[in-house]
């Protein structure tokens, strides 16, 4: 099974990804492992990225696209894979097809997790972070038992930047602009599988098993 898993922020990739993973004996790829795996190793890959974070600037895409590729190497990919963060756009959704046609080991689907625009702001506006141990919490859904303080470690609780309506609103932005044009893309060659997102963590894992086993 060769999966990419794509959808919006706060659509839930992270968490359906692990439970997909484990329940298809796949490894969970995701770029941002890729990227903290290659700097903290000091590889050529990890040394060229960090040229450009250093200077306070986005990866290019071609280093990315090398440390996928070479992610895809390894042997716990050889009887599959779930990417998650990748591709982020057409380019590099071409550049994957080009990747894995070399191996003849084609993409088996993508799987889209469609939530409407409200449900995200929702979800994201009301995370809040521990301080201390990084446990995320929610005002509605996961609520501390003391308001502001972890249950898990009685850290404080607070609200990411990223998690501010402005910046979710640019990042809904963003994700239109560059990263929505890739479901057209794989919808045209076949590979898409769009499912709800919208539910529990339970119902939403038990839709995506379905949709990917049939």
């Amino acid at each position: 099974m060769r999966l990419v898993l794509v959808g919006p922020p706060g659509a839930g990739k992270g968490t359906q990804a692990q439970f997909l993973a484990s329940h298809f004996s796949i490894p969970h790829i995701s770029t941002g492992d890729i990227f903290r795996a290659n700097l903290k190793s000091g590889t050529a890959l990890g040394l060229k990225a960090k040229t450009f974070m250093d200077a306070g600037e986005l990866v290019p895409d071609s280093v990315t696209n090398e440390m996928v590729a070479d992610r895809l190497t390894h042997a716990d990919a050889e009887a599959g894979f779930l990417l998650d963060g990748f591709p982020r756009n057409v380019a590099q959704a071409q550049v994957l097809r080009e990747i894995l046609a070399q191996k003849s080991t084609p993409l088996t689907a993508v799987l889209e997790l469609a939530v409407d625009t409200k449900e995200i702001v929702l979800r994201l506006s009301g995370r809040r972070t521990c301080r201390n141990c990084g446990k995320v919490w929610h005002i509605e859904f996961e609520k501390p038992s003391t308001e502001n303080l972890c249950d898990a470690c009685s850290g404080d609780l607070y609200q990411r930047e990223d998690d501010k309506g402005e910046v979710i609103s640019h990042r809904l932005q963003v994700y239109a602009e560059q990263t929505e044009p890739i479901i057209a893309f794989y919808k045209s060659e076949g590979l898409l599988i769009t499912i709800s997102a919208t539910g529990s963590v339970s119902e939403i894992t038990a839709r995506a098993i379905s949709a990917l086993s049939n």
